[in-house]
């Protein structure tokens, strides 16, 4: 069948698109000598993952065990769990994933750390382990210094753990190209401290972990970096090209919906609302409405309930009527696939196939 004749709303993805995300990002790693672990948070879907391998990753990232599950489950290996994980019942199925896996874990504390070793030793396990900096998110990580090399020390020191590396989150690295351009400067700064850290100490940092969709292609500015995580890069979405950051052209995913009333003068309601696209609003650019409308861009959605779109049509050319179907982009597109049990693979306009979001809502 075709896009449009898909029972609404569903969310699309186009294989083409998504293709040409992959293959751009994989061929700027190789030629600038970069792992690539991207992080899976953006599509949640194995068959994904397995693309993402095909084209050179090195591994993947997770940010929750449940994620990490799903991929081991589905054959998939070498699995970074980006996150500090905190809690008995996670640190012992992390260790049992580790029991098979070569899994490795970021954290920021020695209270972590402690614990996770004693599941892990409970079981028998070895866990990787990347010590977090903060690089100016101010999110998670320590000060890059004296701190972050006592860490990684009594990280050595604890049974069934084993320090790989370093690991930080540029995640402020957003904006304008030039905007992006500075905050990198700031990041190449932490980045070097850390690492000049060590070099003082004498111990070897196998892996420097860092990137994000926004800060990708900027990665080779950072010295010392071995790898990145990007994520959304693989759908894009409005908040990633109102950055600069991709093409409307490169965004994969669209949510495919119906006007469903135009009862009320100067409006369209369609039949996608806070519950499919997700009410996240734009970061950047109008920093106004609730997606793109690809058939009416001069349309904007200007609310959301949660089963209903508003669409103001007071100033666009097209009125779009009742039983029209029109296509999405998404202003945040993580969140937005979070809440669909399955998207559906578009190649020139036809459905090929339906993938399964496997690791929707594991969220522990």
């Amino acid at each position: 069948m075709r896009w449009d004749e898909l029972s609404t709303p569903a969310l699309t993805v186009d294989a083409d698109v998504l293709d040409r995300n992959l293959r751009r990002m994989a061929d700027y790693c190789q030629s600038h000598s970069l792992g690539l672990r991207p992080h899976t948070k953006t599509h949640k879907i194995p068959e994904v993952a397995r693309l993402q391998v095909r084209y050179g990753a090195i591994g993947l990232t997770v940010a929750k065990v449940g994620e990490a599950e799903v991929m081991c489950g589905a054959g998939l290996d070498n699995i970074l769990v980006a996150y500090p994980v905190m809690g008995p019942k996670k640190h012992e199925r992390l260790a049992a994933l580790a029991l098979n896996h070569s899994m490795l874990v970021s954290l920021d504390s020695e209270t972590v750390a402690e614990a996770l070793a004693s599941a892990a030793k409970q079981q028998s396990a070895t866990i990787g382990v990347l010590v977090e900096f903060d690089a100016g998110l101010g999110r998670c990580g320590l000060e890059p210094g004296p701190g972050l090399v006592d860490l990684a020390q009594k990280i050595m020191r604890l049974p069934s753990l084993r320090f790989r590396g370093l690991m930080c989150y540029p995640g402020q690295v957003s904006g304008s190209a030039e905007a992006r351009q500075r905050e990198i400067a700031r990041v190449v700064e932490k980045v070097e401290r850390a690492r000049a850290a060590f070099r003082q100490e004498q111990i070897p940092v196998e892996i420097v972990s860092a990137g994000s969709t926004p800060s990708a292609f900027q990665s080779h500015l950072i010295p010392g970096l071995t790898e990145i995580r990007p994520g959304t890069y693989v759908y894009n979405d409005m908040n990633t090209f109102y950055q600069g950051a991709c093409a409307v052209e490169d965004c994969a995913a669209r949510v495919v919906t119906t006007v469903v009333s135009t009862a009320v003068a100067g409006g369209a309601i369609l039949d996608a609302g806070s519950k499919t696209l997700s009410s996240d609003p734009l970061r950047f650019g109008p920093a106004s409405g609730y997606g793109y409308i690809v058939e009416a861009p001069d349309a904007p959605i200007v609310k959301l309930n949660e089963e209903h779109g508003y669409v103001d049509m007071r100033r666009a050319p097209r009125q779009l009527r009742v039983g029209d179907v029109v296509s999405i982009i998404p202003n945040h597109v993580c969140t937005c696939v979070n809440m669909h049990d399955e998207i559906f693979v578009v190649r020139q306009g036809m459905v090929e196939r339906t993938w399964r979001v496997a690791a929707r809502g594991k969220i522990r």
